[in-house]
């Protein structure tokens, strides 16, 4: 019986494995393309604050 339930437990976690490496579906896709945007955005902020800032800095010389 232990066994057995070994075996069936090792079975499942092979098959959820397997189905983890699936090809991404649309989602998914769609999903990085938003992440990767959000990402430029933040970057762009942060360029746009150095900017600012070194304005200001110039500013007060």
């Amino acid at each position: 019986m232990n066994a057995r339930l070994t075996t069936l437990t090792l079975a499942s976690i092979l098959a959820l494995g397997l189905m983890a490496c699936e090809k991404e579906g649309p989602a998914e896709r769609a999903g990085k393309a938003v992440d990767e945007a959000v990402e430029e955005a933040g970057d762009k902020l942060d360029d746009a604050r150095e900017k600012a800032r070194d304005a200001i800095d110039d500013a007060r010389k």
